[in-house]
């Protein structure tokens, strides 16, 4: 029979496009992906990719729009890992400015107090030549005069350098401040308490720059203690 056709068995049904199922087929694997999930970010841009392999044609609205939605999960996953990337390396390298910032100041400091430091015993000699020299010809006063200029001249650059002196006698012992070379009884101090300055002491800036040498107080010391027995001993001989 002409009309028959002897491979109409073969022939697909109306409406059944082999396409159209394969795409039917990708969007439902990829409905199983959470767009709100940034783990699912990778899962997300692949089956983004499944769709995009496809022409435009073949896509319907709702495939197109869930491709869409899928696309822009991943990039705000993205958009997330990138954010929290950069706020960590701000706060690293704003940690870091601040360490460097604060060695660099301790390193000045360091410098300027051991620079001050090899200065010092100048100044103490200064200072010596003040206390001892007493000139008394008319030449030897203008020699004093003219060296106690550069003495005082001295002495203006360590203040304005942030440099003062300690006043320390009369004051309690603070081994902090003072560095005690001599101890020794006195009866006019109780102990521990400074009654001579050696060698004058400086802060820079509020952190000590030298110690000062001193001489401690020990007290009244042993004569009290030693007029009690006399005077016991007295009584015994009284009775």
């Amino acid at each position: 029979m002409s009309g028959d056709n002897p491979q109409g068995s073969d022939t697909p049904f109306e409406g059944d496009d082999p396409s159209a199922a394969g795409a039917e087929a990708r969007s439902e694997a990829a409905a199983g992906v959470t767009a709100n999930d940034p783990a699912s970010s990778e899962a997300a841009a692949a089956a983004a990719a499944g769709f995009g392999g496809q022409e435009g044609a073949s896509l319907s609205e709702g495939e197109r729009l869930q491709l869409l939605e899928l696309k822009l999960a991943a990039l705000q996953s993205e958009n997330e890992s990138l954010r929290g990337q950069y706020m960590r390396i701000a706060a690293d390298f704003d940690n870091f400015r601040k360490r460097q910032s604060r060695d660099q100041d301790d390193l000045r400091l360091q410098i300027t107090c051991s620079t001050l430091g090899e200065i010092l015993p100048v100044v103490d000699n200064f200072e010596r030549a003040r206390q001892q020299l007493k000139p008394e010809h008319e030449e030897a006063q203008t020699l004093h005069g003219s060296y106690q200029g550069l003495y005082r001249q001295l002495v203006d650059v360590f203040k304005q350098l942030g440099v003062s002196s300690m006043r320390v006698e009369g004051e309690p012992f603070d081994p902090n401040l003072h560095e005690a070379v001599l101890r020794e009884p006195s009866q006019n101090h109780p102990e521990d308490v400074v009654i001579e300055e050696l060698q004058r002491g400086y802060h820079l800036n509020g952190r000590v720059l030298r110690h000062a040498l001193v001489k401690v107080s020990m007290g009244p010391g042993p004569a009290g203690s030693a007029a009690a027995p006399a005077a016991g001993s007295s009584e015994e001989q009284g009775g």
